[in-house]
C-alpha cells in the first residue's frame, strides 16, 4: 500500500527562455507584496497617508534580506566556510537560508531610518505591519518546498513530505513538513494580532511586540521537530534558545509600555489629510473623525438671522447694507422733492 504524501516538485527552478524563475525567490516577493499591501490598508486606517507603507519598506526590506543572510550564514558557518564548501555560495540568497531573527532585527533598523525621514514612529509603523509580515512568512516558507528544505523527523503520516533530493547530505524519504507546520502556524499569529489588536486597541508597538511572542511559541515547537543540522547548547537547537529570550523580551515589552504608555497612539503621521475610520483595526474614533464631521457640518447653510459666518451669511449681510443704502437714497431724494416743491 503506497502512503499519501506531498510531493516536492522535482526542481525549484522555472525556466522562461533564458531566465530562471526561482521558486524560493519568487515566495518570498509574493510576501512583501502582501505584507506592504496589508500593512497600507491598516496603517490608512490609523489615520496615516497612502504610500507612507511602502515608502518605508523600500528601507526595511534590502536590510531584512542583509540581515536574514547574515544570521544564517553566521549560525550555519560550517556550510559555507568548512573543507570543501565554496565561500561564495553564502552569497547566493536564491538557494535558500534566510535567518527570521536577523531579518526582523536588520528589517527593524531599515523601517527606523525610513520612519525618522518621514517623521513618523517606529512603534506605531510596527504595529501596522505586524500582521502582514506573519502572512509574509506564511507565504515565504513555501519556497522551502521549492528547495526541499526544513522538514523534521522521519514519519508516515498522510501529510509527510516526500524528500527526492540528496544533495548536502539529504537522505530521501517522507518526513514531517516543518514549513507546512510554520506556514500555518504564522497564519495564526496574523489572525490573531488582528483580532488583539481590534478588541484590546493596541498601540506604541504592542501589536507588533504581541506578533514576535506568539511567533516564538510555535517556532521554539517547530524548530524541536527538525533534524537538520545545526549548533546545539545544553541539548537544544540554537534557535530554541533564541525563541525563548526574544520571547520573554517580548512579553516584557508589552507588559511595561502597557504601564508606561497605555492606549494607542493619536497621531501616527504627522500632517496626514486622511482620517482612519479604524475599519481594519477596530478604531471608532481614530484621528480624524471629528475632523470628517467638522466639515460636514461646515458644509451646511447657516440659518438666515442666526449670526453665521458662512458664505451664505456674507450674501444675507451684504443684501441688508444695499437695502438700508437705498432706503437713505430714496429719503434724501424725497426730501429734496418737498424743498423745491
Amino acid at each position: 500500500m503506497e502512503l499519501a504524501y506531498i510531493p516536492s516538485p522535482s526542481s525549484g527552478v522555472l525556466y522562461l527562455g533564458p531566465v530562471p524563475l526561482r521558486g524560493y525567490a519568487f515566495c518570498i516577493i509574493i510576501g512583501v507584496f502582501v505584507a506592504v499591501w496589508l500593512g497600507n490598508k491598516r496603517w490608512i486606517a490609523r489615520g496615516g497617508r497612502p504610500g507612507t507603507v511602502a515608502d518605508i519598506a523600500v528601507w526595511a526590506v534590502p536590510f531584512g534580506l542583509v540581515g536574514g543572510r547574515l544570521y544564517h550564514v553566521i549560525t550555519d558557518y560550517q556550510l559555507y566556510f568548512s573543507e570543501g564548501r565554496d565561500w561564495v555560495d553564502a552569497f547566493k540568497i536564491w538557494e535558500g537560508g534566510l535567518g527570521i531573527w536577523g531579518a526582523i532585527a536588520f528589517g527593524a533598523l531599515g523601517a527606523w531610518i525610513g520612519c525618522r525621514r518621514r517623521g513618523i514612529p517606529l512603534p506605531a509603523y510596527a504595529d501596522a505591519v505586524a500582521p502582514g509580515i506573519a502572512f509574509a512568512q506564511a507565504i515565504g516558507r513555501w519556497g522551502n518546498w521549492f528547495n526541499q528544505e526544513l522538514y523534521g523527523r522521519p514519519t508516515d503520516l498522510p501529510w509527510a513530505v516526500e524528500i527526492t533530493s540528496s544533495a548536502d547530505g539529504r537522505v530521501p524519504g517522507t518526513y514531517h513538513p516543518t514549513f507546512l507546520y510554520e506556514s500555518l502556524w504564522c497564519i495564526g499569529v496574523a489572525l490573531l494580532v488582528i483580532w488583539a489588536d481590534r478588541r484590546f486597541r493596541l498601540g506604541h508597538g504592542r501589536a507588533f511586540a504581541l506578533y514576535v511572542a506568539a511567533y516564538c511559541v510555535g517556532r521554539f515547537w517547530i524548530e524541536y521537530m527538525r533534524v537538520d543540522e545545526a549548533h546545539e547548547i545544553l541539548g537544544l537547537r540554537l534557535n530554541n534558545w533564541t525563541s525563548v529570550l526574544v520571547f520573554l523580551l517580548a512579553v516584557l515589552y508589552i507588559v511595561l509600555s502597557a504601564r508606561k504608555r497605555p492606549g494607542r497612539e493619536p497621531v501616527v503621521e504627522p500632517g496626514a489629510d486622511g482620517a482612519g475610520t479604524g475599519e481594519d483595526t477596530g478604531d471608532e474614533d481614530t484621528p480624524g473623525a471629528g475632523g470628517e464631521k467638522a466639515a460636514e457640518d461646515a458644509e451646511k447653510p447657516s440659518p438666515a438671522g442666526a449670526g453665521g459666518t458662512g458664505p451664505e451669511a456674507e450674501a444675507g449681510s451684504g443684501e441688508r447694507a444695499v437695502s438700508a443704502d437705498e432706503a437713505d437714497g430714496g429719503a434724501r431724494d424725497g426730501a429734496g422733492s418737498a424743498k423745491k416743491s
